[in-house]
């Protein structure tokens, strides 16, 4: 490794982290500033659901696009074409989303902007050793702290000039974050000689990618779907404004995104699986007490913890995928980041759904609870499984090696 290694490592990480960060404030725009899309359109309880979860199911597919792309071509490549389409969807919701059709069809072309997790995580692990794995891929990973941009801000902004202009200012950050990445970002020297198609159908066909894909589809797919729902709660459930509903919002994805490396951390010395067990335990308390409809000072709260669990989570699960898969990271991210978006479009559907047949949010944040109990029983009989094979050390050991 020559001298410029290290400086080139960390200006490629800040790189994939505001890639990331930028991706995902786009990503989920449509969240914070449902309420006012849905009084422009008139649009139901289920089709407010359908409409902001939609974007994570275009993150879905486009990360195994952009997944395979970044292999064959690289992710420096890959990561400046798909910035650059990141355009296309807000500048015609801006010109033209003036029906329900074409602002499901802008969701699922904002689901380019999701698909950066399976960039921007894989150019800045293959800079760093195993050890730091946890950590590294929580300071990337972090990127998801742009929900905090977008819930925040965009609330404010389409309530002075209109949703359809605050579309239209969201291309700037998103220019700037291109120029960042052509910039800064590079490619590993040990990237590794692009893989065949075949090398996907292996790795697919391993029951361990499937059960990191089950993991984070609850862990990121959760996070992903309060992120974008929770705005339709507050609104929904305690009458609170839309500005005012996107700050609470907000505060939320800071838990989320600021614990996101925390987790990493704590799961390089303590375990994945171990953390992991807790985060789910933890969360299933915590979504039945919003099902409880608390005071909303409380249940303020409560979802803050709720999301920062869920962030801890995301950080214990890529603390473990490079352990299991470090050859096939960059196929591996794709997959399971797709798994995630997949999380992001089913439960704030099941939320709306339940909410629309049972009349209560209550039904939905149970169910959820029910579904991070069976994570937690599932992570402790697979991890009693991976310590006698890839998880042979404890952290600490590895660490020292």
């Amino acid at each position: 490794m020559t001298t410029t290694a290290p400086r080139r490592a960390s200006l490629t990480l800040f790189a994939a982290f505001f890639h990331f960060d930028i991706s995902f404030m786009i990503w989920v725009i449509l969240g914070p500033l449902a309420l006012f899309i849905a009084h422009d359109l008139d649009l139901s309880i289920t089709q407010k659901a359908l409409l902001v979860s939609v974007p994570p199911l275009g993150g879905a597919f486009f990360r195994i696009v952009l997944g395979y792309l970044a292999d064959q071509y690289g992710a420096k490549r890959t990561g400046t074409v798909s910035m650059a389409l990141t355009l296309l969807p807000l500048l015609i919701a801006w010109k033209f989303g003036t029906s329900f059709p074409i602002m499901i069809a802008c969701g699922l072309l904002l689901g380019i902007a999701g698909a950066s997790f399976a960039i921007s995580l894989p150019i800045a692990s293959r800079w760093y050793p195993p050890e730091r794995q946890g950590l590294v891929m929580g300071i990337a990973g972090a990127g998801n702290s742009g929900t905090v941009i977008s819930t925040l801000f965009a609330p404010i902004i389409a309530n002075r000039i209109g949703w359809h202009a605050a579309m239209l200012v969201a291309t700037l950050p998103v220019l700037f974050a291109l120029l960042v990445w052509v910039v800064l970002a590079a490619d590993s020297p040990d990237h590794p000689a692009p893989r065949k198609f075949e090398a996907y159908t292996a790795v697919l066909r391993q029951a361990d990618t499937w059960w990191f894909c089950g993991f984070y589809s609850i862990t990121f797919g959760g996070f992903l779907a309060l992120v974008s729902y929770l705005a339709i709660y507050f609104n929904t459930a305690y009458d609170v404004d839309r500005v005012r509903a996107g700050g609470l919002v907000a505060l939320a994805s800071v838990a989320g995104s600021c614990l996101r490396p925390v987790g990493g951390w704590i799961a390089d010395r303590v375990g994945g699986v171990a953390l992991l067990r807790i985060v789910y335990v933890a969360f299933a308390v915590c979504a039945l007490a919003i099902a409880t409809k608390p005071p909303l000072g409380l249940c303020i709260v409560v979802v803050c913890m709720a999301v920062g669990l869920l962030g801890m989570g995301n950080g214990a699960v890529f603390q473990i995928v490079p352990q299991r898969f470090a050859s096939e990271i960059g196929i591996v991210t794709g997959i399971v980041g797709a798994a995630g978006g997949l999380g992001g479009f089913y439960l704030p559907n099941v939320l709306g759904i339940l909410r629309a047949a049972s009349g209560t949010f209550a039904s939905g944040f149970i169910a959820f609870g029910v579904l991070a109990l069976v994570g937690a029983v599932s992570i402790t009989l697979r991890g009693r499984t991976w310590s006698t094979t890839f998880l042979r050390a404890k952290p600490r050991e590895i660490r020292q090696a």
